[in-house]
């Protein structure tokens, strides 16, 4: 089966409509403008999560989120009225605006702290370690499935700068201290580190 890959730019703000919760996973509705390019067995990433609709009807698709996946991303607090960030797989026509994403979570971490900085917002997160060894000053990161560059780095977190346009059209909009985010590394730094130690 082909991987799919994401450039880490919300193409939609999305709502859960419905979640079904089993011993076997949950079943999310989201409800999207992008369903009219959606069909049976795409690939769209769902707050950075690579998840594959099910079914589509009207505004809305399904997609069934499995315990693994519930295990490593913060679709295991997956609640009805909730916005997350929405993107279709890359298709080869398509430019690659961000960064080559692949919609596998690395993480989870915390928003530790918003600032003001002109008309930006900057916003600690918080990461736990097996993220911060990849996380470099001005390289890539996706944090929701949203691609940024970190804009500074603590000893257990790092910053990133938020413009208006991504303010007004992804989650992090409304973020604030204690909300929890996927994070994904840049792929090319785990490889580069697997090549080294050979």
């Amino acid at each position: 089966m082909v991987s799919s890959v994401f450039t880490g730019l919300v193409q939609d703000l999305g709502q859960i409509v419905g979640v079904e919760r089993s011993i076997d996973g949950v079943r999310l509705s989201v409800a999207s403008t992008l369903t009219g390019e959606l069909a049976n067995g795409d690939s769209v990433a769902v707050n950075g999560v690579c998840l594959t609709a099910t079914a589509v009807h009207g505004g809305s698709f399904v997609a069934e989120v499995m315990n693994e996946t519930l295990g490593r991303t913060s679709l295991r607090d997956a609640a009805a009225g909730s916005e997350v960030n929405l993107e279709l797989a890359l298709r080869a026509s398509d430019r690659l605006g961000g960064h080559i994403v692949q919609g596998h979570v690395d993480g989870v971490g915390t928003v530790r702290a918003i600032s003001d900085d002109g008309f930006a917002r900057r916003v600690e997160i918080e990461a736990p370690e097996e993220v911060l060894r990849y996380v470099v000053e001005k390289g890539s990161i996706a944090v929701d499935g949203i691609s940024l560059t970190v804009a500074g780095q603590g000893e257990a977190s790092f910053n990133v700068s938020l413009i208006p346009e991504t303010l007004e059209r992804t989650n992090l909009g409304h973020a604030g201290p204690g909300t929890t985010v996927n994070l994904e590394v840049d792929v090319l730094a785990k490889y580069v580190e697997k090549l080294l130690a050979r």
